[in-house]
């Protein structure tokens, strides 16, 4: 054995290998992202990983393998887990047989997502088991568990870490050598593998009967934990990592007792009837949806228990957002009847934390694009459909060019439905070159096939950005390392219809400009590749200067927003940090006060606003 010291989402990764797994696959999202990368970056030798196109795709992928014995891992985000919904509601009837993780990472706040969905609630809609480690320790034996669960009742299981649990740091160990399972392959099967109505039906009734027997065997699994309170007449029940919150606050309260759910569906219910034993008062701790509250209010219901039970139900634990030390020791003093002030850290005194909105970085060609773009469609009506990545950024003031966003691919789909009801309006979608492959092609399809009038923006900087600079299909390397064949943008548009396609760089402003006027006066789809790479991954060109000739009119801060701008004792200036000599500036400036790079101004000044 060897001592790792290591990030959750790396716990996790270590435990599916220790598991023996054989295939990877998932999709980039915060904050999932590290699995899939810490097992890449292993030794694992016989191991296949992927970044798949998208989660559906990955579940699909790891779906036959598992078919075959071999064991799988899937890795995404919680709204990644809509996305791959489809096929994992059918592997929930068809069940598998290599054991099968899904894991799918909680966001409470949220904090880099759209949405706060538990999946736990996911877990029970498929009528699969889910796990809810509640540390990285914790996390690194459980997904073994997992495993043997998913094989032992042939189906797949849902592992739900949240973002406290992967991104916290622990030292793990881990033995020397990890290998993979082998496995028998596949066994052609129609009545197994094919799924006909009539073996939904018999599997439904089999899933029925099977989640029961389930709840039992996890009623005496070891990360059900009942500790203290031996004598009390009050107890917390708590998952996740409120849990590990709960436990340090109790410590000083062994009256108290503090139970754990590690695996809330199918519930376990004798344990928690045990857990229940002559006591009055539950308080429930958990992040998201009242899922332990409820379970636990249907089972004193269904066996006419005398016990109160409190939390978010009853407005005793915040309905929405992260649980923290300090939220569950005030929780918790109030259940207590204690003094809810001396409960956690005092911030007396703190100072306040600074401000910081989220910005598009400096330099970043994206900010160049919606620029173009504002500056082309000014005095006309338009419509812009943005999308999830860096990019939604560009919904900041000053460029204010982002007027929807929904879900993944979703923009493309958006700017059809605005042309329907305003033929008059100019509707673009921004989209990334990551995010088109994931989920952008079926809008551009649907555009053509429907002869929507919209412009496709897709903003090309070769790389997932957003989630660490993750390969993709147009970036001709794969996680395998193998260097593959990129998938061209441009042919993928053309092959879909798409007459009209125009590859710019968004820093050339007046080209970048002048192709969106000439889109802009078409009928039919159009699409602009504004091509240009990240400036996370490539070199700075130089950096900025303002001359003598600046007129302090502060235009350049006022149009563009870019933080490498800033006021420096009442006057325009560079700060030096940040800039990357991308070149915008000089673009907007009225007076050409500004030079980039080798010291030459990119172009006369004021072209930008013809």
């Amino acid at each position: 054995m060897k001592q790792e010291y290591i990030m959750g989402n790396g716990a996790i990764a270590l435990g599916a290998l220790a598991a023996g797994v054989n295939v990877v696959a998932g999709y980039p999202g915060t904050p999932s992202s590290e699995i899939i990368e810490t097992i890449a970056k292993y030794p694992h030798e016989d191991i296949h990983v992927e970044w798949s196109v998208n989660e559906k795709a990955a579940m699909e992928v790891a779906a036959s393998a598992a078919y075959s014995g071999a064991r799988t891992l899937v890795t995404m985000k919680q709204v990644g887990l809509n996305v791959a919904a489809d096929p994992i509601m059918s592997l929930a009837y068809v069940g598998v047989k290599g054991g099968m993780v899904v894991v799918s990472a909680d966001d409470p706040g949220p904090i880099s997502s759209q949405t706060e969905q538990d999946t736990r609630k996911f877990a029970e809609f498929c009528r699969i088991p889910v796990f809810d480690p509640s540390s990285p320790e914790e996390a690194y034996e459980m997904i073994q568990d997992a495993f043997d669960y998913s094989e032992k009742y042939h189906t797949p299981v849902l592992f739900r870490p949240t973002t406290r649990v992967c991104h916290a740091y622990a030292s793990i160990q881990v033995p020397e050598e990890m290998q993979p399972k082998k496995y028998d392959g596949f066994v052609k099967d129609s009545k197994k593998w094919v799924i006909f109505p009539r073996l939904s039906f018999a599997n439904h009734a089999m899933i029925e009967k099977r989640n029961p027997e389930m709840g039992e065997d996890f009623s005496t699994y070891r990360f059900n934990i009942l500790q203290g309170g031996d004598a009390g007449k009050k107890a917390v029940f708590a998952s996740g990592v409120s849990y590990a919150y709960a436990m340090e606050y109790l410590k000083d309260h062994p009256e108290v007792r503090l139970v754990k759910i590690g695996t809330p569906h199918p519930f376990p219910e004798s344990f928690a009837l045990r857990a229940l034993e002559g006591v009055e008062e539950v308080m429930c701790i958990e992040e998201l949806s009242p899922y332990v509250e409820e379970a636990l209010l249907k089972l004193i219901g269904k066996h006419k228990l005398n016990v109160n039970v409190y939390g978010k139900l009853t407005g005793h634990v915040a309905a929405s957002g992260e649980n923290n030390s300090n939220s569950v020791a005030a929780v918790l003093a109030g259940f207590l009847g204690l003094d809810g002030m001396k409960a956690g850290m005092d911030k007396t005194g703190a100072p306040a934390l600074p401000v910081r909105p989220p910005v598009l970085c400096a330099g970043c060609p994206h900010r160049a694009s919606f620029y173009a773009v504002k500056a082309a469609m000014k005095g006309r009506k338009s419509y812009f459909c943005g999308d999830i990545g860096c990019y939604t950024l560009g919904n900041a003031m000053p460029l204010d060019m982002v007027d929807t966003c929904l879900c993944m691919g979703a923009g493309v789909t958006m700017a059809q439905g605005f042309h329907w009801v305003d033929e008059e309006g100019t509707c673009f979608a921004f989209i990334g070159d990551s995010t088109f492959f994931a989920s952008g092609i079926t809008g551009v399809v649907n555009a053509v096939y429907n002869d929507a009038d919209m412009i496709l923006c897709v903003l090309d900087n070769s790389t997932t950005a957003m989630t660490g600079h993750q390969p993709h299909p147009g970036t001709g390397i794969n996680l395998m390392g193998s260097f593959v064949d990129k998938v061209s943008i441009q042919k993928v548009l053309e092959g879909v219809g798409v007459k009209k396609i125009v590859t710019v760089d968004p820093l050339d402003i007046p080209k970048a400009v002048a192709a969106v006027k000439e889109c802009a006066d078409m009928k039919g789809v159009k699409a602009i590749i504004f091509k240009s790479p990240c400036v996370a991954i490539t070199k700075p060109q130089g950096r900025a200067v303002i001359s003598d000739k600046c007129i302090q009119c502060k235009k350049c801060i006022r149009e563009i927003g870019c933080p490498a701008l800033i006021i420096n004792d009442g006057k325009v200036a560079i700060d030096k940090s940040l800039c990357t000599g991308c070149g915008l500036c000089s673009h907007i400036c009225p007076v050409s006060a500004i030079s980039c790079g080798d010291g030459k101004d990119k172009v006369s000044g004021g072209a930008a606003n013809e």
